[in-house]
């Protein structure tokens, strides 16, 4: 078991932009994932299993519903500390930080914002501390860039409602306690439904076979005939407004995981070209090894900026939906090029368990997909700019 020697790069000084509470949370979290999960995270992948002992950690260190209020067992903390938690968990992996993404912004948010006060009280303390764990019902077999096309429905039957259809892409399906999931009324309006495991037609199938996320559990969602109890309708939003509220959300926590996981090939890469020596001497002394090491590091710096700027937006309620898309392609989008420029540097030993880089370019190749495509991402900033949909 390799040590963790990890050093976080920090070139223009940005730590001096952060508050004491933002350090203190970030330093937690660093040193939780230094201790809990980099020991483990390794064959956890190789066995593809989600490494379910880090879950009461994850709930110590503040990463479920980490803006939630107090009141409901969330840290009550700002939008910086929770993006600077997302970063340290994604520095270790970042199917974990999926867990904790989905568990903060697409089930814990929604039930806050939209959900009424006793379904805030009867689901998000458990949730916060861990005794339930959640996912997020939307993207469907057919329906994923448009998910307003879903089929999946509710009928109202008088004293419940009839659930049909299925949900597949599905972080944490195959243990979630409680599921938020998205479905259309008999008038076409998409109404967020609150689904217990344990409902009767309800059923969870887990999807094997990834090359990605592997320390993640990623399953479907099928409902036959499952009756809905009418208290287990979210009131106070619907239609698709809402659930793309809530990955404004899990997007902005993304933006700020991304950097971690770069920050690690990179940290990863340079360590290695110090120590690995050809023609007489390392490897970091060669002027292409350099080039590629210059080009992280500037990268890593540019994505930085970017991120706290837009937490500060968030934290004044200013962030736009578009800018937040800018934030989480790009921040992929140089998190996978510096994955793979990483892994050059350390040639064969890259592709090797020994070493974290190929875990993580593996990870990347499905965080740049979903919760919106690198290519839909563009759109959105094309239509920000332009003021015309390429959607439609």
């Amino acid at each position: 078991m390799s040590q963790d020697l990890f050093q976080a790069p920090d070139y223009y000084q940005l730590d001096e932009l952060l508050t004491e509470e933002h350090l203190l949370v970030r330093n937690a979290a660093r040193e939780w994932v230094k201790r809990e999960v980099s020991p483990i995270i390794e064959e956890a992948a190789q066995q593809a299993k989600f490494p379910k002992s880090i879950i009461s950690g994850l709930a110590e260190i503040g990463a479920f519903g980490p803006y939630i209020p107090e009141e409901y067992g969330g840290a009550g903390l700002d939008q910086i500390s929770y993006g600077l938690i997302m970063q340290e968990i994604e520095r270790g992996d970042s199917g974990v930080r999926s867990t904790a993404s989905v568990q903060s912004s697409l089930v814990m948010y929604p039930i806050w914002k939209y959900g009424n006060e006793a379904q805030r009280q009867k689901y998000l303390p458990k949730l916060a501390s861990g005794e339930l764990l959640g996912c997020f019902g939307l993207t469907e077999p057919d329906h994923g860039s448009n998910p307003g096309g879903m089929t999946t429905n509710i009928k109202d039957m008088g004293d419940y409602y009839l659930l049909n259809g299925a949900k597949m892409w599905i972080s944490n399906a195959p243990f979630a306690d409680v599921a938020v999931v998205w479905a259309k009324n008999e008038e076409g309006r998409i109404k967020g439904v609150l689904v217990e495991r344990g409902m009767a037609g309800f059923s969870t199938p887990e999807t094997h076979n990834k090359w990605s996320l592997r320390a993640s559990s990623t399953g479907e969602l099928i409902f036959d005939n499952v009756k809905i109890p009418k208290e287990n309708i979210l009131p106070n939003k619907d239609g698709l407004g809402a659930p793309l509220g809530c990955l404004d959300s899990a997007r902005y926590g993304i933006a700020w995981g991304a950097i971690g996981a770069a920050m690690d090939c990179y940290d990863t890469a340079l360590r290695y070209a110090k120590q690995r020596i050809q023609f007489d001497k390392p490897i970091a002394g060669m002027q292409l090894q350099q080039k590629k090491l210059a080009e992280m590091i500037t990268e890593i710096t540019k994505a930085q900026l970017l991120t706290w700027r837009l937490g500060v937006l968030k934290n004044e309620n200013r962030a736009t939906t578009a800018q937040i898309s800018m934030a989480k392609r790009n921040n992929v989008d140089m998190a996978i090029h510096i994955a793979r420029e990483a892994r050059q540097i350390l040639g064969a030993m890259g592709i090797t368990g020994e070493y974290s880089i190929m875990r993580h370019m593996m990870n990347l190749e499905s965080v740049i997909t979903y919760e919106g495509t690198h290519d839909i991402h563009l759109l959105i900033t094309g239509m920000d700019i332009t003021g015309i949909s390429a959607f439609k």
